[in-house]
């Protein structure tokens, strides 16, 4: 896939604790500079604990955020930042499944990306905060009317209106395939028609920055996959760690930005929760076009803070390994993934041209030999014999348009854990 570029507006941090796990909001009013957003006010947390940065009232952080995309927004239009917008076109077969959707539901849209991977024919695919339900009805055009589609939101207004759209599409597609659950992606054990290893894809999209525990949802999403799964979502993170004074504020919050996760910590976090390496897809800077809020920003001398939507594919396989070890082996793809008849990219370091033989890692051979990708790829190698680690499997931070920023390069070659 081909990395999206545009200019970074640089925001700034002041010193961020050694180690954060979780976040909550508070308040900041303004107003959107292109378009009257909703009037509203919000209420200070935090008042008692402003002594204990990791404090976080989950309940409050769970209903400050849905009162603001429950009833503070009401349309994409209503967004302070494009933090929650999706700046690239889609593909084709995803612009035309778009089109089948019920204009209500996309007016409710606040996603920072597509979460469209391939070859989800007559897949069961779960979507994490599924708003409005635009993904759910993208994906149930996509499994087909052999696979299944569930959402999980914790917002009733949301749901209300994807399900009240429900039978509009299911005339639409001629089939009905999906499923909505009003609850916490937190708590996925508390729903009952989920199981243990019954999913095969989950998407999410621009929504577990949001979560003030990010440990259960990825614990929760690495139970729920079957081996060979994948979690393939697009969220928001940082260049850094997020400061205090902006975790504690309830606007940024719910505009992605107070919750988003230092990429390094993520990727951490990620393999903590069983994600052995984490695959970049793609990245693109966010830009933050409200007056207002940049010169909150630079008063509060917050000058070298950067945001990112980035697209991340975490594939739960027991066998991966932590970092690119390299066995000697190489695949040829067969261009016979629909859509990618000339080449095909499994993340934005492995672009592998049809008929053109590939080296790759330990762990990008198991990637695509023991997940649905098998049959479109030759295998050359096993793991007889063991050569090194692959050269430049770095730490730098992996997004391409961080790169932009600095004029040169990472320093590390580490594209989101790819690196042959």
């Amino acid at each position: 896939m081909k990395f999206l570029t545009a200019i970074t507006i640089i925001l700034a941090t002041a010193a961020a604790p050694s180690s954060v796990s979780a976040f909550a909001p508070s308040r900041l009013t303004h107003t959107r500079s292109s378009t009257a957003g909703a009037d509203s006010s919000f209420k200070q947390l935090l008042a008692t604990k402003q002594d204990s940065p990791l404090f976080v009232d989950k309940t409050d952080t769970h209903s400050s955020v849905s009162d603001y995309y429950g009833k503070t927004l009401q349309a994409s239009s209503d967004l302070k930042t494009n933090a929650c917008c999706t700046a690239h076109i889609p593909n084709p077969t995803v612009t035309s499944a778009i089109a089948q959707i019920h204009p209500a539901v996309l007016a409710k849209y606040y996603g920072c990306g597509f979460c469209t991977p391939d070859l989800l024919d007559g897949m069961t695919v779960l979507d994490l905060g599924c708003g409005a339900g635009r993904d759910v009805y993208i994906a149930s055009q996509l499994v087909g009317p052999n696979g299944r589609v569930i959402g999980v939101d914790m917002t009733k207004e949301q749901l209300d209106t994807a399900r009240e759209y429900q039978g509009y599409h299911a005339e639409k597609f001629g089939y009905d395939n999906v499923e909505f659950h009003e609850g916490l992606i937190e708590k996925l054990d508390e729903i009952e028609s989920l199981k243990d290893g019954s999913v095969d894809v989950i998407i999410s999209n621009c929504v577990i920055n949001l979560c003030p525990d990010k440990d259960a949802v990825l614990k929760n999403c690495h139970r729920l996959l079957k081996e060979g799964g994948e979690l393939y979502f697009s969220d928001v993170y940082s260049n850094r760690r997020i400061p205090q004074s902006l975790r504690d504020d309830e606007v940024l919050w719910g505009e992605c930005l107070s919750g988003a996760l230092y990429w390094n910590d993520f990727h951490n976090l990620a393999k903590a929760c069983g994600f052995k390496d984490p695959r970049l897809v793609e990245d693109a800077p966010i830009t933050v076009n409200n007056k207002e809020i940049q010169d909150m920003l630079q008063r509060q001398g917050h000058g070298d803070l950067e945001f990112y939507s980035a697209t991340y594919r975490l594939i739960k396989l027991d066998c991966l390994e932590p970092f690119c070890e390299d066995f000697g082996q190489a695949v040829i793809y067969k261009g016979t993934i629909p859509r990618a008849e000339s080449g095909w990219a499994l993340d934005n370091h492995h672009y592998m041209e049809t008929g053109k033989v590939f080296p790759v890692c330990g762990n990008t051979y198991n990637m695509l030999k023991q997940t649905r990708f098998e049959e479109h790829f030759e295998f050359i190698g096993d793991f007889s014999k063991h050569y090194g680690i692959f050269d430049g499997c770095g730490t730098s931070i992996p997004y391409n348009s961080a790169k932009a920023n600095v004029g040169g390069s990472n320093g590390g070659g580490s594209s989101g854990g790819g690196c042959c």
